[in-house]
């Protein structure tokens, strides 16, 4: 029987926000294709992030490392950057996945939100997301399969009250894709983007009711609850080689609750 390579083998993959549900579940899919994975999170996470990369090397075929990484920070997104080199020799795609979320607190009406609200929100979501192509660009681009996948969210299309600062942000995320796409097209870097339905984890469950969440899954067209493996195959094929002609897109999963 003829043996098929991976299209993961030999390359290397900057992930970040590996401590969550959904990057955790990145990083396993990744390093069982094959790939070399830098995996980044918050340095307060660093225990957590390097038993994750651990875990996964164990289990192969590919290889993980971690590296601390505050996607606020240029220093340490030039470290993780660096670390794929040192480590791995190349940088071929990234995936950002890091956002702030989670710790946003209860759903509140947009005017009850403060200017220290939109600010970290935007600077976590937006501004680090840029921070980290910024710092791959070059190595993306003597790759010459260079890709980028930044993960959006459906809300920018649902609208989610109570979110209006995380909503506006993830709209930005799309737009970023886009731009990029078209500056850094020229260097053979794809860039495009994920949005992910409502998952069902325990970021999500600390934000939301099971009464909501029942809803989100009521209303799907393939009605059942969302989990983190239902994005790896879309991320994993926008950021390997075979996509080399799709950019600027951005491609909605979340069992058919929207259709765009």
């Amino acid at each position: 029987m003829t043996q098929y390579a991976s299209p993961y083998t030999d390359r290397t993959v900057l992930l970040t926000g590996v401590c969550g549900d959904i990057g955790a579940t990145y990083l396993s899919a990744f390093v069982a294709a094959g790939a070399n994975v830098v995996a980044t999170d918050l340095p307060a996470l660093s225990e957590a992030g390097k038993e994750l990369a651990i875990n996964a090397t164990r289990n192969g075929p590919g290889r993980a490392v971690f590296a601390d990484c505050d996607i606020t920070d240029e220093t340490g997104v030039q470290h993780a950057v660096d670390t794929a080199i040192k480590e791995f020799g190349q940088l071929d795609s990234i995936v950002n996945n890091a956002a702030i979320y989670r710790t946003l607190g209860g759903k509140r009406p947009l005017v009850e939100l403060t200017q220290a609200d939109w600010d970290l929100v935007l600077r976590v979501n937006v501004i680090g997301s840029w921070q980290v192509i910024k710092a791959a660009a070059p190595y993306l681009a003597v790759s010459g399969q260079g890709r980028i996948v930044n993960i959006a969210s459906v809300v920018s299309r649902t609208g989610a009250p109570g979110f209006a600062h995380y909503v506006a942000s993830k709209a930005a995320v799309e737009g970023l894709t886009r731009s990029a796409a078209r500056e850094l097209g020229v260097d053979g870097i794809t860039v495009n983007s994920v949005s992910p339905g409502l998952v069902d984890d325990a970021a999500t469950r600390e934000l939301n009711t099971d009464a909501y969440l029942k809803t989100a899954a009521a209303s799907r067209a393939i009605p059942r609850a969302m989990v983190p493996e239902d994005l790896v195959g879309a991320v994993m094929w926008l950021a390997g080689p075979q996509s080399g002609f799709v950019t600027g897109q951005n491609l909605v999963v979340d069992g058919g609750g929207v259709f765009v």
